[in-house]
């Protein structure tokens, strides 16, 4: 996935992380058998955002950031009655990816951004992942052993072993609790995202017309620079077909008076090109 680290300074960083009491505290929790509480989520995703903050590159532009929050949490709140403190970051790489932890931080890459000709297409990613933590698929894989144990967790974020063997790449996203959901997660986030933007007065016909815009790309470009969100998001034409046909059940009139686009998302878009280029991640 992402988190490559690409300057032994990085590297050296990622080698003293200071044990997170959070994820110590999740990981008795999960040798006992016991279920992960909200506040246990809250605080374990708190901690990760922190270490994924300081090694991603993290747009900071005052405008952007707000605009991204702005828009997430218009969708969020209608989502989720569990008062979360909703996070909503722009990652500044050139690939095309998204990803949520537990707690309520979700992450877009500028890649994916770029790639949308409306606001409704954004909407119905972050309508997704949203989904993904609203269900708790990470939490729920945790529990499961599906994708990973406690020891995993604490093997990547807390000693150097997800960084051994040349170019270094810290586990927290591309081995642990980021990775690959099951397509039943991933076709239930589908229809969650669906709901939600519709629940907060967006046009949901973004959400496959932005799995079109994706497929089209990798079948005319296969080494585009999808390579990440095709791994991390099991991509087929049913699941497109899917998502339409559940679209499809909503009245057209109701649909067509749903927002689609707006000026102010144009002049995020806007002002997002003009920032430096993003650098690709190192692997």
């Amino acid at each position: 996935m992402l988190l490559s680290l690409t300057i032994a300074r990085r590297r050296r960083r990622a080698r003293h992380v200071r044990p997170a009491t959070a994820v110590l505290a999740l990981s008795a929790v999960l040798f006992t058998g016991c279920g992960v509480s909200t506040q246990q989520e809250i605080e374990l995703g708190a901690d990760y955002s922190r270490q994924v903050n300081a090694q991603l590159p993290i747009v900071t532009d005052p405008e952007i950031v707000r605009y991204i929050n702005v828009l997430g949490d218009s969708i969020a709140r209608v989502a989720d009655d569990r008062n979360l403190d909703w996070r909503f970051f722009i990652v500044d790489s050139p690939e095309v990816n998204a990803f949520a932890i537990p707690g309520g931080f979700v992450y877009v890459n500028r890649g994916l951004v770029e790639r949308t000709t409306q606001m409704n297409q954004l909407a119905g990613v972050l309508g997704h992942e949203i989904g993904h933590v609203v269900r708790r698929h990470s939490i729920k894989q945790m529990q499961t052993g599906q994708r990973l144990n406690a020891g995993m967790i604490l093997g990547c974020i807390l000693t150097p072993i997800c960084t051994n063997g040349g170019d270094a790449a810290v586990g927290i996203a591309g081995q642990g609790i980021m990775a690959s959901f099951s397509r039943g997660d991933e076709a239930e986030s589908d229809q969650a995202g669906i709901d939600y933007v519709v629940r907060a007065g967006i046009d949901p016909r973004g959400i496959p017309e932005m799995f079109r815009i994706l497929i089209k790309e990798r079948n005319e470009r296969p080494s585009g620079g999808l390579d990440a969100w095709f791994r991390t998001h099991p991509m087929e034409e049913d699941r497109v077909r899917a998502t339409e046909a559940t679209i499809a059940t909503f009245n057209t009139a109701m649909l067509n008076r749903l927002t689609r686009d707006t000026p102010r998302y144009q002049d995020f878009k806007k002002r997002l090109a003009s920032l430096p280029a993003a650098a690709a991640q190192a692997r």
